[in-house]
């Protein structure tokens, strides 16, 4: 029999769990409820229960899983080890050899979700055919993931590719919600696009068709389309930057194509185009002309990028 790997993502609602050939067709996929209760110590040992129920359906024993990966949501360093994980109850313990323990599975991964997400857009999505990438995630924050030779760079504690928090304005007086002032999720993310249209709003110094009390980043980019002063100037500055910030990481990553994904994303090619334009005015000769992808995988991306952790 060809050889399996499931993939699993860890959320603060569900986790999405995925049964893979080892050349990355997905052959099944389902949800199990995270349940948080008493410090999420029940999640591993759901996670585990539902692996070996599915394997006694399909028939499987230990020695057809060619692996077991898992992204969870915080910093998780290469040995397995989360380093806390709020939304989930967690502390600090090693998750990689409590999965072990569990369900007999010797080849266990751990990543953060989103570095897990940019593996999984480079296995079988937006970076397919790429080894070098650079995945942003623009949701209510601004997550990234970095790829270098086909892996993920983990950096010491865990915590590498955090570029939400690069400060792209010196003279923001908001605060991030990280503690800091103007960090990129500030102006990139749903939520930051969303501040700018009501400061943009409170200034009413152009005309639009946007209402204070029904602002979304969709509403935002839907009136920029549409041809919306107001709104062009707010994606403008969303695209300034996003667009800086991804110059400045291109600039010490150098990587070959940059995969953008979530919620906001959805907005399409005016992301692209923004974007790309003003990172091509802020970087240097030398990495101009990158490659701008749409992430492909969509809420299936951490699943995808669990189980190609385990194939190396």
């Amino acid at each position: 029999m060809e050889k399996r790997c499931f993939g699993v993502d860890i959320g603060g609602t569900t986790v999405k769990m995925g049964l893979f050939t080892v050349d990355g067709k997905v052959t099944d996929k389902w949800e199990i409820p995270t349940r948080k209760e008493e410090n999420g110590k029940y999640i591993l040992e759901d996670i585990a229960k539902s692996v070996k129920e599915r394997m006694q359906r399909d028939t499987l024993i230990l020695e057809d899983i060619a692996g077991l990966g898992i992204g969870v949501p915080g910093p998780v360093k290469e040995d397995g080890t989360v380093l806390k994980c709020a939304n989930l109850g967690w502390g600090v313990f090693n998750v990689a050899e409590t999965v072990r323990e569990l369900t007999g599975i010797e080849n266990v991964k751990v990543g953060n979700d989103a570095n897990v997400a940019a593996l999984g857009e480079m296995w079988q999505g937006g970076g397919k055919g790429y080894n070098n990438l650079v995945m942003v995630t623009l949701g209510t924050g601004v997550g990234g993931g970095v790829i270098l030779g086909g892996k993920i760079l983990t950096g010491s504690n865990g915590a590498g590719g955090e570029i939400g928090h690069i400060r792209v304005n010196y003279e923001e007086k908001d605060v991030c919600g990280c503690g800091k002032t103007g960090c990129l999720e500030q102006y990139a993310s749903a939520t930051g696009v969303v501040r700018l249209a009501k400061k943009a709003l409170e200034k009413k110094e152009k005309k639009t068709t946007l209402v204070a009390d029904d602002l979304s980043a969709k509403a935002v980019f839907d009136a920029a389309k549409a041809g919306d002063e107001l709104a062009m100037d707010i994606v403008e500055k969303f695209g300034f930057y996003l667009g800086m910030a991804l110059a400045h990481i291109s600039q010490v990553i150098d990587p070959e194509v940059f995969v953008i994904g979530g919620g906001v994303a959805r907005a399409g090619q005016i992301i692209i185009d923004e974007v790309s334009k003003n990172y091509e005015e802020n970087v240097m000769f030398a990495l101009k002309n990158k490659a701008f992808k749409m992430a492909e995988l969509g809420n299936d991306a951490g699943i995808y990028g669990s189980a190609r952790m385990v194939l190396d």
